[in-house]
Parts: C-alpha cells; sequence; structure tokens
C-alpha cells in the first residue's frame, strides 16, 4: 500500500506540482488548500508524512504543526516548505519540531529525495546516498 502524504499550500501551482513529484515516486497524495482544510483532513485520514507552508490564509504553518503536536502525532514527519527563508525563519521551524524545512523556490528532485529519506522505503545503501545528498 502506498504511504500517505498530505500537501497544504494555499497555492494551487504549489500543490500540483507537490502532488505530481510525489505521485510520480509512487505516493499518495492528499492536498489541502489552507491550514483549516488540513485540520479537517488529518482528522479523516491518517498519514505517513506532510508538506506544509507556512504562510496561509485563516490558520498559517506553525498553528497547524502546533495542533498535530497537540494531537500526539509527534511521530508524523512534517516537511515545511515555504518562502521564509531567513536563518530565524529556518531555526524557528526546526524549534516548532519540523523534520526538514525546505526553501521557495526548490528543487523537484530535493523535495522528492527528502520525502524518500523520511518515509521511503529503501535500502540501507539507498538511505545512505541520500543522506549525503541532503
Amino acid at each position: 500500500m502506498a504511504k500517505r502524504i498530505l500537501a497544504v499550500d494555499d497555492e494551487s501551482d504549489i500543490r500540483m506540482i507537490i502532488q505530481a513529484v510525489l505521485a510520480g515516486k509512487g505516493y499518495e497524495v492528499d492536498t489541502a488548500i489552507d491550514g483549516e482544510d488540513a485540520l479537517v483532513k488529518l482528522n479523516q485520514k491518517k498519514y505517513d508524512l506532510v508538506v506544509l507552508d507556512i504562510m496561509m490564509p485563516k490558520l498559517d504553518g506553525y498553528g497547524v504543526l502546533k495542533e498535530i503536536r497537540q494531537r500526539g502525532l509527534n511521530e508524523l514527519p512534517v516537511v515545511m516548505l515555504t518562502a521564509k527563508s531567513t536563518d530565524k525563519d529556518v531555526w524557528k521551524g526546526y524549534e516548532e519540531g519540523v523534520t526538514y524545512y525546505i526553501t521557495k523556490p526548490f528543487e523537484n528532485i530535493r523535495l522528492a529525495n527528502i520525502v524518500d529519506y523520511v518515509i521511503g522505503d529503501l535500502s540501507p545503501q539507498e538511505r545512505q546516498r541520500l543522506e549525503t545528498q541532503l
């Protein structure tokens, strides 16, 4: 069974890119248009990973991340994918509990490699190879 990913971004182009890239790697990808939509979908299904933007209407990425952790989903990997790119932004992301922090614009292969590294069914050799590229 394919691993499930929730891609959360208010920009439809970004959602479509994430979905295409990760579906092409064999993942089942659902999308959410904002933080509130993400929380609804997290109530409906179990996900193996969340790709999350920070700057969104209604509820931002940090609000979603906080709710995920408050629900006890501490083991759920969260990859921030955002235009907020200062060192302060990146450190805040890690302090808040993200697994990886990717800044926009991003390379599709980097996103795919990080997702594979975090939840992919990789051999130890494949995992080690990816580790050197991240």
